[in-house]
C-alpha cells in the first residue's frame, strides 16, 4: 500500500494548523482543551467522525495536522485510504476509535497515518502526540546531502511522430535503474497521448494532471505520492488527460517537478515532445544530454537540422546525442546515411536496427525494448546509449567497453565495398599472359 502521508515536511503551511472530526461529546471537550492549551482554536474540533472529514475536506484545505475518529468506521482501513483521496500532500493524520488491536494499528501506520490513540483519550497522551506531530511538522528537510550529490537528466526528443522517442526513453531509464542500479524517474510530458506508462504496463493515473493544475502543491510528498512505482529504482509520472481538456500552463509546474526530481531521485529520463520546445523552451534548462531520435527519411533529416539548431541555442551545455531509430525497417531508405549525416553536418552516433519480435514482444509484455532484448542487437546498442548518457554526470562510467559495443554493431550497418571477383575466363587469360611474357 502506497503511504498517502508522510510524518515530515519542509516548513509550516498557510494552511489550517489543526482539525478534528470526533464521534462524541467526551472525546471533543477533552481535544477542544488540549487545542487551547497549544494555542489553536477550539472550534476547530467538529463532530461527525471520519465521514464527515471526509466530506468537509474535499471542498477545503487540508490542515497541517488531522485527527480524525474511526469509532463509527466499519472498516477503518478503507475509509482512511478514502480520506487520502481528498488529502491534500503534507497533512499529518492521526486516527482514534475503540478497537484495541495490533493488527490494525499496524496496518494504519503502514497506510501513513502518524499514530493511533485508543479511546477514551487521555489528555496527556493526546498533548504529547499533538506536539510531537508538531515538531515533525516544523523540523527543516535535510537537502544538504542531496545537493550535494550529482543528478542526471536526460531529455529524449523525436524529430517526429512515430519514430520512436517513447520506446528509447523507457528503455534509457529501465537501463539505468536496473543495470546501473541508479534511483530513476521516467516523466512523460505528453499529457494527452503519451504511452510511457502504458509500454510499462502501469497505470498512469492523475499525477501529472494535478501538477499541471496545482503547481504550488508540488513538493516532495507529491512526488512521492504522485508517481508510479515500475520496480525498486524506476518510478513513471505520465497521464492520460481528456481530449477535450486542453493543458493551460506557463510552465511553472514542468519547472518545479524538475526541480523536486532532482533531490528525490539520482537520474531523470524526460520523454519530451517536440512542441513542447516551442512552448516551454525552459524545460532544456537543466538537461546534461539530449538524444534526438530520427529515421532515415527526408522530413526526418529537416527536422533533425532544426532540432539541432536550436539546442545548440537553448541548451548549450547539454551533450547532443544523434539517433536514427528502426533502421532496416524499409527495404530502400529515402536518404541513405552518407547524404542524411551530410545534411545534418554531423555523425549520427548510434543506428539501432528495425527488430519487429522485439517490438512485439515489449508490447505484449509490458516491457522496454531493452529488457526484451538484452542479449540482442538492439538491446547492446541500447545498454551503450544509456552508457553514455550516463558518462555526461558520473565520473565512474566506464565507456571503453560501450565504445567497443557500440563500434562493432555500427560497423554492421556501413556498406562495405564490393570485392572485385575474378570473372570466368579471366585465370585461362591470366595463364596465356604469363606463357607470353616467358617467350
Amino acid at each position: 500500500m502506497n503511504a498517502p502521508w508522510s510524518p515530515s515536511r519542509a516548513g509550516a503551511s498557510q494552511r489550517d494548523p489543526f482539525n478534528g472530526f470526533v464521534c462524541d461529546e467526551m472525546t471533543a471537550e477533552t481535544l477542544r482543551s488540549v487545542c487551547v492549551e497549544m494555542g489553536w482554536q477550539p472550534e476547530k474540533v467538529n463532530k461527525g467522525g471520519l465521514r464527515n472529514a471526509v466530506q468537509s475536506l474535499s471542498v477545503a484545505a487540508s490542515p497541517d495536522i488531522l485527527l480524525v475518529d474511526l469509532s463509527e468506521s466499519g472498516d477503518p482501513l478503507n475509509d482512511v485510504n478514502s480520506l487520502a483521496e481528498v488529502c491534500e500532500p503534507g497533512t499529518l493524520v492521526i486516527a482514534m476509535g475503540e478497537v484495541n488491536d495490533v493488527r490494525l494499528y499496524r496496518d494504519l501506520v503502514a497506510s501513513g497515518i502518524q499514530d493511533y490513540l485508543l479511546k477514551p483519550l487521555n489528555a496527556d497522551q493526546l498533548r504529547e502526540t499533538l506536539a510531537q506531530s508538531l515538531s515533525a511538522i516544523n523540523a527543516p528537510k535535510n537537502k544538504e546531502g542531496a545537493n550535494d550529490r550529482p543528478h542526471m537528466m536526460a531529455a529524449v526528443i523525436g524529430v517526429r511522430g512515430g519514430v520512436g522517442a517513447t520506446s528509447i526513453a523507457t528503455s534509457l531509464a529501465w537501463t539505468i535503474s536496473e543495470k546501473f542500479e541508479r534511483s530513476t524517474s521516467l516523466l512523460d510530458l505528453d499529457v494527452h497521448f503519451g504511452t510511457g506508462a502504458l509500454a510499462l504496463d502501469l497505470e498512469p493515473g492523475r499525477g501529472l494532471t494535478d501538477a499541471i493544475e496545482n503547481p504550488n502543491r508540488i513538493d516532495g510528498l507529491f512526488i512521492e505520492r504522485a508517481m508510479i512505482r515500475a520496480s525498486e529504482k524506476l518510478s513513471v509520472l505520465s497521464t492520460e488527460a481528456p481530449i477535450s481538456q486542453p493543458m493551460l500552463t506557463d510552465g511553472t509546474a514542468f519547472y518545479q517537478l524538475q526541480e523536486e526530481m532532482q533531490s528525490a531521485f539520482e537520474c531523470t529520463v524526460i520523454d519530451l515532445p517536440r512542441n513542447m520546445l516551442v512552448q516551454h523552451p525552459h524545460l532544456t534548462n537543466n538537461i546534461q544530454a539530449a538524444v534526438v531520435v530520427s529515421e532515415f527519411t527526408l522530413a526526418g533529416a529537416r527536422d533533425m537540422i532544426r532540432l539541432l539548431s536550436w539546442l545548440k541555442a537553448n541548451a548549450p551545455n547539454a551533450k547532443i546525442i544523434t539517433v536514427v531509430n528502426r533502421v532496416g525497417a524499409h527495404s530502400t531508405p529515402e536518404i541513405s546515411v552518407k547524404d542524411f549525416e551530410t545534411a545534418i553536418e554531423c555523425t549520427v552516433d548510434y543506428q539501432l536496427p528495425f527488430d519487429g519480435k522485439t517490438t512485439s514482444q515489449s508490447a505484449k509484455l509490458g516491457k522496454s525494448a531493452a529488457e526484451t532484448s538484452k542479449s540482442g542487437k538492439l538491446g547492446a546498442l541500447l545498454d551503450s546509449l544509456a552508457t553514455e548518457v550516463l558518462a555526461t554526470t558520473y565520473d565512474d562510467i566506464d565507456m571503453s567497453a560501450a565504445k567497443k559495443k557500440k563500434g562493432g554493431f555500427m560497423a554492421m550497418f556501413e556498406k562495405k565495398p564490393k570485392e572485385d571477383k575474378p570473372k570466368k575466363g579471366d585465370e585461362v587469360k591470366d595463364k596465356d599472359k604469363a606463357k607470353a611474357k616467358e617467350s
